[in-house]
């Protein structure tokens, strides 16, 4: 397996993950989280163009996507009910999706951030229990929650595994 940068030509393809993940979220009980369209082509033609987006693949096909950039993340900046673990630099974890296919994608796209910067937040519904799950399964601690930008509650994550970040 190896994990790369997305492309211009993967755009349809990870629109087709990002469609099933949102089927799979209906059907275990978090139909609100992405609704109906989100991500939006829009910001997934962004997040490919900002060099942001990532392929999981294998055997040449694209198996997970997912958003990963080390920085701050404007959600983040205030968190209720708990605190962050550290106040370090960090890198971001966003909009994982995987084709079902490739077992543990989300794990491994999770140990491939923790490779990169050592120092990782993520968030997610409270209905989406597979996230959860997978977060917690790889070692991340709940922190508290945060507000996006439309008012929305997650639950906020984070993990860290030594002193190693981007320069």
């Amino acid at each position: 397996m190896e994990i790369r940068n997305a492309v211009p030509e993967d755009f349809d393809r990870i629109m087709e993950l990002y469609a099933n993940a949102r089927r799979l979220m209906k059907e275990s009980g978090n139909p609100n989280q992405w609704g109906d369209h989100y991500p939006t082509k829009e910001l997934v033609w962004e997040d490919i163009c900002q060099g942001r987006s990532y392929c999981l693949t294998e055997n040449g096909k694209t198996e997970a996507v997912f958003v990963y950039f080390f920085g701050e993340d404007p959600a983040y900046q205030v968190i209720e009910d708990g605190a962050w673990l550290n106040d370090r630099p960090y890198g971001v974890l966003h909009r994982v999706a995987s084709s079902g296919n490739c077992r543990g994608a989300g794990s491994i796209c999770i140990q491939w951030c923790l490779e990169q910067c050592g120092n990782l937040k993520g968030d997610t519904h409270r209905d989406n229990k597979i996230m959860q799950h997978v977060m917690e399964k790889n070692g991340f601690v709940r922190c508290g929650r945060i507000f996006l930008e439309d008012g929305s509650e997650r639950i906020a994550y984070q993990r860290e595994i030594g002193e190693k970040a981007d320069d």
